[in-house]
């Protein structure tokens, strides 16, 4: 196939951001490469994000048999990461990953949580925090503690550190406005907080063609002792923080077949609920009864080399190139254009 690797580099024109606009096309880079070494023809498309229309009119044009799309941003906003998917359906071209309602459910925890429990999806109890008015509401209510704070309309858990696990009234309140403060005002969902393990499950496919790839917990063995058990952006992102150290993915181990099967069956109901396709991962906590309840629904998630997909991918005996062709094959044969 003739894939354009289409890709947002709208973060090298936002100063002080050059580790992001470095890793977002290191990505691209890679996924191309992948691609190439599968047999197919694939080139970068970048897209700057001030001006679509060059860029539309080159892809209209060149007419590839896909665009891989990696966009997560437009002029630098992540909310605008809805209009890529919407204009290429407009030009009739094909794409991997979500379309434009699927990201913007995704891109809404509130929303998110609102059609998980729809379709009778565990998923934690939440509240929303815009304004300081009701943090002040939330906080003077007689909540089941401890509680989980979380930017609504974030991913990649910006904003997420020890402290955003809070245990009572007054936590609440002041890590909510320190978060306001932070982030200009940004909405607040908090959630009731879920003790136990953290599972991250990776599916592949669409309609009734998805495959679970080996499921994946996070290790907290490491972790200081009293340091909550929490994936922080620190976690994530900086290899000198305790958190780095303390959240290690590893294949889900010690799990009877009920309770693999419950995480499966989970999984796969809020992919389906979200709208995924081709590729995804849902996060879910386990609670010590054993029930798995949904924190997370991630479309369009990170398929860099060292990312946890790749990860489960190497699991299930899948290479880098034979997973991203995969992706490819599957978004072709979905969208009628050919592929396995």
């Amino acid at each position: 196939m003739r894939i354009a690797v289409l890709f947002n580099n709208d973060y090298e024109f936002v100063p002080g951001a050059g580790t992001d606009a470095l890793a977002v096309r290191a990505s691209a880079e890679a996924i191309r490469d992948a691609l190439r070494a599968g047999g197919h023809t694939a080139e970068l498309v970048s897209l700057e994000g001030r001006d679509l229309g060059p860029v539309l009119d080159q892809l209209d044009r060149d007419r590839p048999d896909l665009v891989f799309n990696l966009c997560e941003s437009l002029r630098g906003v992540a909310a605008h990461e809805i209009a890529v998917p919407a204009v290429l359906d407009l030009f009739h071209l094909p794409y991997t990953g979500g379309d434009s309602v699927a990201l913007g459910v995704a891109l809404s925890k509130p929303r998110t949580k609102d059609v998980l429990i729809g379709r009778g999806i565990a998923t934690p109890p939440y509240r929303v925090m815009a304004t300081l008015a009701d943090v002040d509401r939330v906080a003077a209510e007689p909540l089941d503690w401890p509680w989980f704070l979380k930017l609504a309309g974030e991913d990649a858990s910006v904003g997420i550190t020890e402290a955003n696990v809070v245990h009572d009234g007054a936590a609440l309140a002041a890590r909510a406005r320190a978060l306001f403060a932070e982030f200009g005002g940004a909405a607040i969902l908090a959630e009731r907080y879920v003790p136990g393990r953290e599972v991250n499950v990776t599916l592949l496919g669409w309609g009734p063609h998805v495959e679970i790839l080996p499921l994946h917990e996070i290790d907290f063995a490491a972790m200081p002792a009293g340091r909550p058990h929490i994936v922080s952006y620190a976690a994530k992102w900086d290899e000198h923080h305790v958190d780095y150290a303390g959240t290690k993915p590893v294949p889900l181990r010690d799990a009877s077949p009920a309770l693999r099967a419950a995480i499966e069956r989970t999984a796969r109901a809020a992919w389906e609920a979200v709208g995924l396709r081709d590729y995804g991962r849902v996060d879910l906590r386990i609670d010590p009864s054993g029930t798995p309840w949904v924190i997370d629904v991630n479309p369009n998630c990170d398929i860099s080399p060292d990312a946890g997909v790749a990860r489960a991918a190497a699991s299930a005996g899948m290479s880098y190139p034979a997973l991203i062709s995969r992706i490819a094959e599957l978004a072709a044969r979905r969208t009628g254009r050919g592929g396995a």
